[in-house]
C-alpha cells in the first residue's frame, strides 16, 4: 500500500476531471486523488470537436440521447443542466459561443483552453492528480476499496469513482479497461460498439466525390422495426461517407448488426421533400426550362458534382427535360429520396467519438451515480449505457454524471474525513 484517500478517481478524462472537481467543490476537506494511465491526462479533450471542444449545446434534453432508460438520462441531465454547464466553464475563464444547432464552443475555439481550465481548477480544488498510474484493479476490503496499478502501487479508499470512458479512441487511454473493472465488481455490460463513426461503403461513387459537402437525410431501416430518420450535413470521403448525420447514423448500423441484423440505409438529397414534390418541381421545370440539361437542373439545389454523378447514376446525363420520359423521371426521383448506401462497416473505435453500450444503467443509483452492486463504488460518464449524439451532448453527460456523482460523494463522505489505512 502506498498511498489511501478519501475518493479515488479512476481516470482523467472529462468526466473524471469533473468529478473530483466538483466533490471538492461540495466537500472541500475530503482528500482525493485522480489516476490515470497517460503521463499526459486530457488527450480526448484535446482532440474532440476538430481540437476546438464542443462542450455542450444550448439545449439538451434526454431526447438527445441513445441506450439506457430516458427517464434516467433525464434525472441525471436535469440535475446539472446544459445552462449550470456553461455557466461553470464561464466561472473557471473559459467563455463560451453559440455555432450552429446551438453548440457551444471556447471563444478561444481551442480545445486546449479547455483542458488548461479544468486542470487549473483541479489544482484550485487541491486535487491530487497523478498521470502514468493505470489501474489494473479494484477489489473492494471491508467497506472500503484497494485501488492497484500496475508496477504494484496500491491505494486505499472509502469510496472509489470508475471514469475510465468506452472504447473509442483507444490511443487516448480510452480502451475498455474499466468495463472489465467493473465486472469484477458485480455489474452487468451492454455490449459495446463503436458511435459518431465515418461510415465504410461500397462502390466508387463516394470517391469521385470526396471532399463534397451537402445537406442530408439518412434513414436507418431495420426490419420489424420503427424507421430511424436523421438529418445533417453528409461529407462525400475517399473512403466512403462522414459529417454529423453520418456519425449519428453509425451507431444505429453498429447496433443492428450486433444483434445479427441487415440494416439498409437510405439516402435523401432532398430532405424534407418527397417523391410527390420533387415530382411536381421538376414538372414545373420542365415547362420554365424544356431544353435544360436534367443535370443543370438539379445542380439548382445540389452540388454540380452530385448533381451530375445522380444523373449519370440514373441514366439521364445529358438528357434535357423535354426528353426526360416519365419512367426516367420517377427513377431519377426515387434515387433522389431514397439512394441506398452501401455500408461495408465503420472506421471502428480508433476514429470513433463515443461508445454506444457500457454497464447498464438499470445497475445505479442515478441520483447518486452509485453503484447497486456495490456501494462505495460510482460510474460516470462513458463507461455507462449511455452515448448521445454529435453536438455537445457526450461531454454534457459526463459533466451532469460528474456533478451528480460529487455532491452524493461529498455528502456520503464529509461527516468524517478519516481516510482508511
Amino acid at each position: 500500500m502506498v498511498g489511501s484517500a478519501d475518493v479515488v478517481i479512476v481516470g482523467g478524462g472529462a468526466a473524471g476531471l469533473a468529478t473530483a472537481i466538483f466533490c471538492k467543490r461540495h466537500a472541500p476537506d475530503l482528500r482525493v486523488i485522480c489516476l490515470d494511465g497517460a503521463r499526459r491526462v486530457g488527450a480526448k479533450i484535446l482532440v474532440s470537436g476538430g481540437s476546438r471542444c464542443n462542450v455542450t449545446n444550448r439545449v439538451v434534453s434526454e431526447r438527445d440521447f441513445w441506450g439506457g432508460s430516458p427517464r434516467v438520462i433525464r434525472s441525471v441531465l436535469r440535475a446539472f443542466s446544459a445552462e449550470q454547464a456553461a455557466a461553470f466553464f464561464r466561472e473557471i475563464g473559459v467563455d463560451l459561443h453559440e455555432e450552429e444547432d446551438g453548440k457551444l464552443f471556447p471563444d478561444t475555439n481551442s480545445s486546449r483552453t479547455v483542458l488548461d481550465s479544468l486542470l487549473g481548477e483541479l489544482a484550485r480544488q487541491g486535487v491530487d492528480l497523478r498521470c502514468g498510474e493505470r489501474v489494473t484493479d479494484v477489489r473492494p476490503e471491508g467497506r472500503a476499496f484497494v485501488v492497484a496499478c500496475e508496477q504494484g502501487r496500491e491505494y486505499a479508499a472509502r469510496a472509489v469513482v470508475l471514469a475510465t470512458g468506452g472504447r473509442s479512441l483507444p490511443k487516448s487511454g480510452s480502451d475498455g479497461a474499466g468495463y472489465a473493472i467493473a465486472t469484477r465488481l458485480g455489474h452487468g455490460l451492454v455490449d459495446t460498439t463503436p458511435a459518431l463513426a465515418p461510415l465504410l461503403l461500397d462502390g466508387d461513387r463516394h470517391a469521385a466525390l470526396s471532399g463534397v459537402s451537402l445537406p442530408a437525410r439518412l434513414t436507418v431501416r431495420v426490419e420489424g422495426r420503427p424507421d430511424t430518420r436523421l438529418e445533417g450535413a453528409l461529407l462525400w470521403t475517399h473512403f466512403g461517407a462522414s459529417g454529423p448525420v453520418v456519425l449519428n447514423a453509425s451507431r444505429h448500423w453498429h447496433r443492428a448488426r450486433l444483434e445479427g441484423r441487415t440494416p439498409a440505409v437510405l439516402l435523401s438529397l432532398c430532405p424534407g421533400e418527397t417523391l410527390e414534390s420533387l415530382e411536381a418541381w421538376l414538372r414545373a421545370q420542365a415547362l420554365e426550362r424544356p431544353r435544360a440539361f436534367v443535370a443543370t437542373v438539379l445542380a439548382q439545389r445540389l452540388p454540380a458534382a452530385v448533381a451530375d454523378a445522380w444523373a449519370r447514376s440514373a441514366d439521364v446525363e445529358g438528357v434535357t427535360l423535354a426528353h426526360l420520359s416519365r419512367e426516367a423521371r420517377r427513377r431519377l426521383i426515387q434515387s433522389l429520396v431514397a439512394s441506398p448506401l452501401l455500408v461495408r462497416d465503420s472506421r471502428g473505435y480508433n476514429v470513433a467519438e463515443a461508445t454506444a453500450g457500457g454497464v447498464p444503467l438499470d445497475e445505479i443509483d442515478s441520483s447518486r451515480m452509485e453503484s447497486r452492486c456495490r456501494a462505495g463504488l460510482y460510474l460516470v460518464g462513458e463507461m455507462l449505457d449511455v452515448d448521445g449524439r454529435l453536438g455537445g451532448f457526450n461531454f454534457q453527460w459526463a459533466w451532469s454524471s460528474a456533478w451528480v456523482a460529487g455532491r452524493a460523494i461529498a455528502g456520503t463522505l464529509s461527516a468524517s474525513t478519516s481516510t482508511p489505512t
